[in-house]
C-alpha cells in the first residue's frame, strides 16, 4: 500500500490515465502504428498506444516475445530463461502496468532484506534487515546500522559525505555524476575501499552486470536514491512464472483485443525511406512490406544501429547512437538432486564470478520444488568490456558451469557436498542493457527523433529508471505519448 503513496507511482498513474484519457484518439484520428521489437519495452508501447486508441501491430524477431527476459522450455518441459528478473518496489511504471493488466497477484514479495554471501565464512549469509513500518528513509538508516558484519561504523560514517550531496540535491546532483566512475566517485568523497569491496562490487554487477571501476556512478546513485527515498523502494518481488505467458502475453492480449496484433517470427530487415526523409514502408525478411502511419522502433540498440538508413547515418541524432552499446552477461541454470539450505528471495554473491543469484524452487510458484533445488544465476562480469579477465562468452558451456560449480562450493559447502548436478543451462546475451560506463547518459536519445512518423523506444532511450525492466516499460509508455 505504501508503494501506491509515492510521488513516482502517482505519476506512473497519471501517464496511464492521461493515455487512456484526454489523449485518446476518437475513432477518426485512429492511427496504425507499427512496432518494432517484442521486448517489453515495445509491448508496453503497444499496449499504452492500444489505451490511447489506435491499432498497434508489433513485431518480434524471434520465435517468442519478452526480449530480454524472453524464456522457452525445453525438452523436459522446463523454462529456460535469458536472465533471473527481479521487480522492485521503485518500479512505479511497472507496478502500474501489472494493476492495469489485472495481474498484480503474480508477484511474489519477499520479506524486505538484502542478503549477501559471507564469503570469508563459507555457507553464512549476512542481510540488511528492512524494519517493517518505518517510513523512508529511516528504513534503510536502521538497516544499515544494525547490520555489523559487512561495515564498520567508521566505514557507515565515511559514506555520508558522498550521499548528503544525492539527499539534499537530488537528480540534478546523480545527473551530474555520470561522467564518474564508481571508484572514481568513492576517491574524490573519501569512501574507504572497504565500501567498494561489500556493497558497490556486488551492486554494479547486479544493476549493470559491470565492475565498479567501468560503472557510470549515476547508475548506483539512482538506485539508492529510489532505495532511501521509497520506504519499499527496494523490497524484492519475483514473478509467480515464467515471463513470456505470465507478463508478455497479457500485453499481447490487451493489444489484439483492441484490435491490433502481436507477430512473431517477424525480423525485420530494412526501413524504407521516403524522398522526404520520412518512413516510408519496413521490409520484413520474408518479403513482406509494411506500410503505417507511424512506427516505432524498440529494439535493442545495437540492432537498431544496424537498422538505421543511410539517408539518416550522418544526423546528429541517430549518430550519437554509436557512443551506445550493449553489455555482455551470461545466466546459468543448474538443477540438482537435492534441496539446499537456500534464501527465499534475491541473494548477492559477492563472488568474483557471480552477480545475484536465487534458489527458484524456493522462490517462484511455478518452479516450486520440495525436494531439489534450481538455482539460476548471473554470471557476471562475463567478458573483458565488462571487467572480466576472461571472455567467457567464448568458453564451451561447459566451462561455464564448471566455473559456476566451483563457486557454489564456496557458498553452499555443505549442500555441494552431496549434491549432484542433474542439468544445467548456460544462455548468452552478448549485448544486453546499454553499457553504462562513465559519460554515456548524455548519448541517450529522446523518444522523439527527427523523423516526423518515426519513434524510439528501448531502455537504453532517455529516461530516468535507465538500463532495466522499469525503464523499458517507461520508454514505452513515453514513446506512446509521442505517438
Amino acid at each position: 500500500p505504501r508503494i501506491e503513496k509515492t510521488a513516482n507511482y502517482k505519476a506512473a498513474a497519471e501517464a496511464s490515465a492521461r493515455l487512456a484519457g484526454e489523449l485518446k484518439a476518437p475513432p477518426a484520428s485512429r492511427k496504425t502504428v507499427a512496432v518494432v521489437g517484442g521486448g517489453l519495452s515495445g509491448l508496453a508501447c503497444g499496449k499504452y498506444l492500444s489505451d490511447a486508441g489506435h491499432e498497434a501491430t508489433v513485431y518480434e524477431a524471434r520465435d517468442v516475445l519478452g526480449g530480454k527476459v524472453s524464456a522457452w522450455q525445453d525438452d523436459d518441459g522446463d523454462w529456460i530463461e535469458t536472465g533471473l528478473h527481479v521487480f522492485f518496489g521503485a518500479y512505479p511504471n511497472v507496478l502500474n502496468l501489472f494493476k492495469e493488466l489485472d495481474i498484480r497477484d503474480r508477484l511474489q514479495w519477499k520479506a524486505h532484506r538484502m542478503s549477501f554471501a559471507m564469503r570469508e565464512r563459507p555457507g553464512e549469509f549476512t542481510s540488511f534487515e528492512f524494519p517493517e513500518g518505518v517510513p523512508a528513509p529511516l528504513n534503510m538508516a536502521a538497516a544499515i546500522l544494525t547490520n555489523t558484519e559487512m561495515l564498520s561504523l567508521v566505514d557507515k560514517i565515511r559514506m555520508v559525505p558522498g550521499l548528503l550531496p544525492m539527499l539534499l540535491e537530488g537528480q540534478s546532483f546523480i545527473d551530474e555524476q555520470d561522467e564518474l566512475s564508481v571508484l572514481q566517485f568513492m576517491k574524490k568523497y573519501g569512501m574507504p575501499d572497504t565500501i567498494n569491496e561489500e556493497i558497490f562490487i556486488a551492486m554494479g554487477k547486479a544493476l549493470d552486470f559491470i565492475d565498479p571501476d567501468k560503472l557510470s556512478m549515476t547508475v548506483v546513485l539512482t538506485a539508492m536514491n529510489r532505495f532511501i527515498n521509497e520506504a519499499d523502494g527496494s523490497q524484492t518481488a519475483f514473478l509467480d512464472g515464467n515471463q513470456p505467458e505470465r507478463v508478455c502475453a497479457p500485453m499481447a492480449d490487451r493489444i489484439r483485443d483492441a484490435g491490433g496484433d502481436v507477430e512473431t517470427d517477424a525480423p525485420l530487415a530494412e526501413i524504407r525511406v521516403n524522398d522526404d526523409g520520412g518512413v516510408a514502408a519496413l521490409v520484413l525478411k520474408d518479403g513482406r512490406e509494411v506500410v503505417a502511419d507511424e512506427y516505432v522502433l524498440a529494439m535493442p540498440v545495437d540492432v537498431t544501429k544496424r537498422l538505421i538508413p543511410e539517408a539518416w547515418s550522418t544526423m546528429p541524432f541517430f549518430r550519437q547512437l554509436n557512443e551506445l552499446e550493449g553489455i555482455p552477461v551470461i545466466n546459468v541454470q543448474l538443477w540438482f538432486d537435492a534441496k539446499f539450505d537456500s534464501l527465499d528471495g534475491l541473494a548477492f554473491s559477492r563472488s568474483p564470478l557471480l552477480s545475484v543469484y536465487a534458489d527458484m524452487s524456493r522462490s517462484c510458484a511455478e518452479y516450486a520444488d520440495d525436494d531439489r533445488s534450481m538455482l539460476e544465476l548471473v554470471f557476471a562480469p562475463c567478458a573483458p568490456e565488462a571487467g572480466s579477465p576472461v571472455n567467457w562468452l567464448a568458453k564451451p558451456d561447459d566451462d561455464v558451469v564448471a566455473a559456476t560449480l566451483d563457486e557454489l562450493k564456496q557458498l553452499f559447502p555443505a549442500d555441494m557436498a552431496d549434491a549432484k548436478l542433474l542439468k544445467s543451462a548456460v544462455v548468452r546475451t552478448p549485448r544486453s542493457v546499454y553499457a553504462a560506463i562513465p559519460g554515456r547518459n548524455k548519448y541517450r536519445p529522446s523518444q522523439r527523433t527527427p523523423i516526423p512518423n518515426l519513434t524510439l523506444a528501448g531502455c537504453y532511450t532517455s529516461q530516468k529508471f535507465l538500463g532495466s525492466m522499469e525503464g523499458a516499460v517507461l520508454a514505452g509508455k513515453l514513446a506512446a505519448e509521442v505517438v
